[in-house]
């Protein structure tokens, strides 16, 4: 199942505020051998959100989701979710109790006032869904067909992220790192060196093939890094036919690496 990141709101694609997420998502799930295949930042726009969300739940993609479920008249989350799915919003049962609790907690007055009523919008989650808890202020997120919503405030985002990654996605830790082997290729041209590449891709799914061209590196000047990433036990003999592949080809090869990722 691949795995992605959603980064949503305005205030980031202006640069009012900077995106945190991203690299705190890759830590989380490096820590349990998970990997990010995709990662798109999003504007509070509904026809955007709606169309990347349809998307992603139509490829049966696990999605993580940050910013934007709040229920201020900019936030768009949860409506561009259900609409995606072609379900209605209900007031979550759970999400309720929670946010009553957080009302009575925080001494915030009526729960039947208008600003509490206003505040219970904030579980409005497309039918069928189920709560992500929010340990800094019980507010719930939610969660539906692999795909989980928690707010973009990193002090509420990142524990629920972890309690997602805990419990509803333990399945998908890995006890392994993937693993890269890569080689500083001069004398080359991408061009000349896509068949090897797209051969190895062939022959030694699901290994990737990667080429990072640089012209001007201080010791190497012009030249290509090229590699092949994936299962530790696949890499080897992928590895081996890339070498093999640029020994044909005439090409120079310099340093060697290996990394664990």
């Amino acid at each position: 199942m691949a795995i992605g990141l959603y980064i949503i709101g305005d205030e980031i694609l202006s640069g009012k505020r900077q995106d945190r997420h991203f690299a705190k998502v890759q830590e989380l799930l490096a820590a349990r051998g998970m990997q990010l295949q995709w990662v798109q930042y999003l504007a509070d726009e509904p026809a955007l959100l709606e169309q990347a969300f349809r998307a992603s739940f139509a490829r049966g993609d696990v999605a993580l989701s940050c910013g934007g479920i709040g229920a201020t008249p900019d936030d768009h989350t949860r409506q561009s979710a259900a609409a995606a799915l072609g379900l209605p919003l209900q007031l979550h049962a759970q999400a309720r109790a929670l946010i009553e609790q957080r009302i009575a907690s925080a001494g915030l007055g009526d729960p039947a006032s208008a600003a509490n009523q206003q505040r219970l919008q904030m579980g409005m989650f497309p039918q069928g869904a189920d709560i992500v808890p929010n340990p800094y202020n019980q507010i719930p997120g939610f969660s539906i067909r692999d795909h989980y919503f928690v707010p973009g405030f990193p002090v509420m985002a990142w524990p629920m992220l972890e309690w997602v990654l805990e419990g509803p996605l333990r399945a998908l830790h890995r006890s392994g790192a993937y693993l890269e082997r890569a080689c500083i290729v001069a004398g080359a041209m991408e061009s000349d060196l896509t068949p090897l590449m797209e051969r190895i891709e062939r022959e030694h799914a699901p290994v990737k093939v990667f080429s990072l061209p640089s012209v001007d590196h201080p010791q190497w000047g012009r030249h290509i890094e090229l590699g092949v990433k994936g299962e530790p036990a696949a890499v080897q003999p992928a590895f081996e036919m890339l070498k093999a592949g640029l020994a044909e080809l005439g090409a120079e090869i310099h340093t060697e690496t290996v990394r664990s990722i």
